[in-house]
């Protein structure tokens, strides 16, 4: 039987007394993956700053739960918080290294401070590295493919599929399906103007590549 992992019901939530987000329900259960799709501006963003309780965002209604507990004051945790156990520093580093030639990062830039002179492309593989070494069971990938040439999305995209499994979950914000290419999409869901307006499974992401969103607006206007 499936478990809950995050459950989002009618949250309304801004950002300088401005309301973004005006009434989301969504829920995922363990080893599901959603993507959520949305013109610029629909509060696709804002939705996964809320989530992670991002103190530039006020939610003003509703309820956000993650396992059953509010997660509105949970803080970013390392490994060994997240696992409960020791973590040895060989055993680390060797996971770390063979990670890092999987996503073709340089060894070296483990030395260096967190994204310190990174390009686009390697910050965003730096991301999924610490999705695989961080091991959530949930994961927030907001655009992780933007600005990624086509061989860099294949990598970031076979990240995210070593990553997913039965017990964790993903929700992803993309306007490239090809990041989607190794994974199996559970759930789609279109998101305008602070509301979820239509949902669907794999196939809404290729109509909407295919046609845009100019069909829902129609459909909600």
């Amino acid at each position: 039987m499936a478990e809950t992992l995050l459950e989002i019901h009618d949250l309304h939530a801004g950002a300088a007394d401005r309301e973004i987000l005006k009434g989301i329900d969504l829920t995922i259960q363990k080893g599901e993956v959603h993507v959520i799709l949305g013109p610029n501006g629909s509060g696709k963003s804002t939705l996964m700053n809320v989530i992670m309780g991002h103190p530039g965002y006020q939610v003003t209604e509703g309820s956000l739960t993650f396992e059953g507990k509010d997660i509105t004051a949970l803080k970013t945790t390392a490994r060994q918080a997240i696992t409960g156990k020791r973590e040895r520093i060989f055993g680390f580093r060797k996971e770390l290294k063979e990670m890092m030639e999987d996503l073709q990062i340089d060894p070296s830039y483990s030395e260096r401070y967190l994204n310190v002179g990174f390009s686009g492309g390697e910050k965003k593989r730096n991301e999924i590295l610490q999705l695989l070494m961080l091991r959530p069971k949930l994961a927030l990938l907001d655009e992780t493919d933007s600005g990624l040439d086509v061989d860099a999305v294949q990598i970031v995209s076979r990240g995210v599929s070593k990553f997913q499994n039965g017990d964790n979950a993903c929700l992803i914000i993309t306007h490239n399906a090809r990041i989607l290419d190794k994974l199996k999409v559970d759930r789609v869901h279109v998101l305008m103007q602070g509301r979820i307006v239509e949902e669907g499974g794999p196939e809404l992401v290729e109509q909407i590549n295919r046609d845009g969103f100019g069909h829902i607006k129609e459909t909600t206007v």
